[in-house]
């Protein structure tokens, strides 16, 4: 029986980085994104890559740390070597004057989550609902217990634990000015709460006909005194309630399903998404029915507002600064809404 022998093997061709270097050198400008020349005139490696490019400016910049930057010649960026995307690409010369114009990438730092930094426990149930206060300084939860716990974050024990629900803690919301902390629950109601001695404030507010979904104050900036409040249900209802005088102010009613979620904006619209598969926009101040947007094919189960965070936190920052008065709350939340959405 014959025995076959190895595969004869292909010669090998000559290393393209090999190639490349005796392509010659070309003279190049390096210039920043901002039109501004950076060092003087270079000869530089025809093959050169942006790994080295990369090496060569952060030389140049004197920085501290090497920076990732993108580099383009009449708009076409060098992503593999100058020589392969530019002078091949664009047909240039080896003899013509390359402006190379860099352009500083983001920086992403992930950091593996190696260990749980704290674990708050008290909860006989899941916990449905978290939300931290607007200036940062309490954690409140909401659970299939039936209780809110209004939590101490310096000593990671329940500062309160807010009883009077029938039914789960869906949903829990603090207001703009972190006064008030609103809940709804699988009994129908919305009740509110005072964070600072963890009792009820008053009855609770009823007329949903169905499980509460979601809750939505009225940003700080459009309302100073922080007292409408928008809660959503199963029963395909908006309701919004003047929480002082504890009545409803007006209900949208023309979802055909499940209302899932609602957003309060900071230019006075109302948003709610729906199991009915669309969103709609409403006046908050009249409760009419702006324009309505459709095009999901399956229930619209969330929505999120890129001033949320804004909104939510109404006059207090992240730095924990808080306003000295109510004047000056108004003030700061105005100017933090106009800086993130460019208007009120």
């Amino acid at each position: 029986m014959a025995t076959k022998g190895p595969p004869k093997l292909k010669p090998k061709s000559p290393n393209q980085e090999q190639i490349e270097e005796n392509l010659g050198t070309v003279i190049a400008q390096l210039t920043s994104f901002d039109g501004e020349t950076t060092g003087p005139p270079l000869s530089l490696p025809a093959g050169v890559t942006p790994e080295q490019l990369q090496l060569l400016i952060n030389q140049l910049l004197n920085n501290d740390e090497p920076l990732p930057y993108a580099f383009s010649v009449d708009g076409r960026e060098i992503s593999t070597s100058l020589y392969k995307d530019i002078i091949q690409g664009l047909q240039k010369s080896t003899e013509d004057v390359l402006k190379i114009v860099y352009q500083p990438q983001a920086i992403f730092k992930v950091r593996a989550v190696t260990r749980c930094s704290s674990t708050l426990n008290g909860h006989k149930e899941p916990i449905l609902s978290v939300s931290f206060s607007p200036d940062g300084a309490q954690l409140a939860t909401g659970s299939g217990d039936t209780t809110i716990r209004i939590w101490d974050l310096n000593t990671e024990t329940p500062h309160y634990t807010c009883s009077g629900h029938t039914g789960w803690v869906l949903y829990i919301a603090w207001s703009p000015d972190a006064k008030i902390l609103a809940s709804g629950s699988m009994d129908k109601t919305v009740r509110l709460w005072d964070p600072i001695t963890g009792k009820p404030i008053g009855d609770p507010l009823k007329g949903h006909t169905q499980w509460i979904t979601c809750l939505a104050w009225e940003p700080l900036h459009l309302n100073l005194k922080c007292n409408r409040l928008a809660s959503s249900s199963k029963d395909g209802t908006i309701r919004i309630w003047d929480t002082t005088l504890r009545r409803v102010i007006s209900t949208m009613s023309q979802h055909t399903a499940a209302v899932t979620c609602i957003k309060w904006g900071g230019n006075g619209l109302l948003y709610s998404s729906s199991r009915d598969k669309t969103i709609k926009v409403w006046d908050a101040s009249q409760g009419k029915l702006v324009r309505t947007l459709e095009g999901h094919g399956h229930w619209v189960n969330t929505l999120a507002l890129s001033t949320d965070f804004v909104l939510r936190t109404g006059a207090f920052d992240h730095t924990g600064k808080k306003p000295k008065d109510e004047n000056e709350g108004i003030i700061e939340s105005n100017s933090r809404s106009r800086a993130s959405s460019g208007k009120i």
